[in-house]
């Protein structure tokens, strides 16, 4: 076991980067993840890898195109209104597959919203943002430990399946503090990048040219089957969820993630002494979305699902979707920057399951 030690969300998210080999960080400040990229400026030129705080958003994530064009690990990290200005960088990004990291810490929308947590980005992240047919996997932690371990992983996944990556916080888990280890991670056999990055590596015989434009129809189309047929791969290979209290029959299960989860689980605990039994889904990645989780649980719930969300309601639609009419599915949430209470969601439960619990 390694030395705990405590640190602020954001601090936690530029070390993670750094053990996991980032070479490179582009960011531009806004709140509430500002100290990531003020981390990074002290940390990054002292151990010779390259800070850049860029002068826009956009600015930013076109920088992490370059360097991850010559296959070093890079990162860049925004909130909510930053991560809207650099979603056609992504969508070139995922279009010339290129693997780099990007950090979204939530903050209350639409707009510039609040400085405050939210889950609002949810669609933003799982269904796209930028343009085009491409996916990108995506990482909500609970924790500062869980969100310190997911960059690692974050890092891998991008690596290898050349693919942008997400770690989706909220504001909360950006500002808040706890005790974290950074542990060794098990080692994934990572592809070799030199038969793709543009890094001047001495011998080829031939140039590598990173690009994401196909003036041919039939070439791009060709390029997007190639992109779907990886995309199912990742959707096979890197789902993340966690089940609690799932291993028996309870009255209603809850879907939540991030810090929301956490919540929920308070409201688990405050249940079980009414003799109401609840359980959790806890999605991990949210695309990939865990389908497999609600196949295990679908017979273990009598009145369905009730998604909890910082939010008007999002993961709720996909929730629905694999639950496909088999049980009923609620919504509770909050929005811009409220934090859902426990006793607001035991009330929602406790209306859904009536007198018939």
């Amino acid at each position: 076991m390694g030395e705990k030690v405590l640190m602020k969300g954001n601090e936690a998210i530029g070390e993670a980067a750094i053990k996991a080999n980032c070479k490179a960080f582009f960011g531009y400040p806004i709140t509430p993840q500002t100290e990531v990229a003020a981390y990074m400026s002290k940390k990054m030129p002292k151990i010779g890898r390259v800070f850049m705080q860029a002068e826009s958003e956009i600015a930013a994530v076109n920088m992490v195109y370059g360097a991850a064009g010559t296959g070093v690990r890079c990162m860049t990290s925004s909130s909510s209104p930053g991560i809207s200005l650099k979603a056609e960088g992504i969508s070139y990004i995922a279009g010339a597959e290129l693997p780099c990291v990007i950090i979204n810490i939530v903050r209350g929308g639409p707009g510039l919203g609040s400085i405050q947590p939210a889950q609002s980005d949810y669609f933003q992240a799982t269904k796209g943002g930028g343009h085009g047919d491409y996916r990108m996997p995506v990482f909500a932690p609970s924790s500062i430990q869980e969100m310190v371990d997911l960059i690692q992983d974050a890092f891998d996944v991008a690596d290898m399946y050349k693919t942008p990556c997400m770690v989706m916080g909220d504001g909360m888990l950006g500002q808040m503090m706890e005790p974290v280890e950074f542990k060794e991670r098990p080692k994934r056999n990572i592809p070799s990048k030199d038969d793709w990055a543009a890094n001047g590596l001495h011998g080829r015989k031939e140039h590598h040219i990173i690009n994401s434009l196909y003036l041919s129809p039939e070439v791009l189309e060709k390029h997007n089957e190639h992109l779907q047929e990886k995309f199912n791969e990742i959707e096979k290979n890197e789902v993340k969820y966690e089940l609690f209290n799932c291993d028996r029959e309870n009255d209603l299960i809850l879907v939540a993630y991030g810090t929301t989860s956490r919540i929920c689980k308070n409201v688990i605990d405050a249940a079980e002494k009414e003799g109401i039994k609840l359980g959790l889904v806890r999605p991990i990645t949210l695309w990939p979305f865990p389908c497999e989780a609600f196949e295990k649980t679908i017979d273990k719930t009598k009145k369905g699902y009730l998604s909890v969300e910082m939010s008007c309601g999002q993961m709720v639609e996909d929730v629905k979707l694999v639950s496909a009419g088999r049980k009923p599915v609620d919504f509770y949430g909050r929005s811009g920057g409220m934090v859902p209470d426990p006793e607001d969601i035991l009330k929602k439960v406790k209306d859904i399951l009536g007198g018939d619990k």
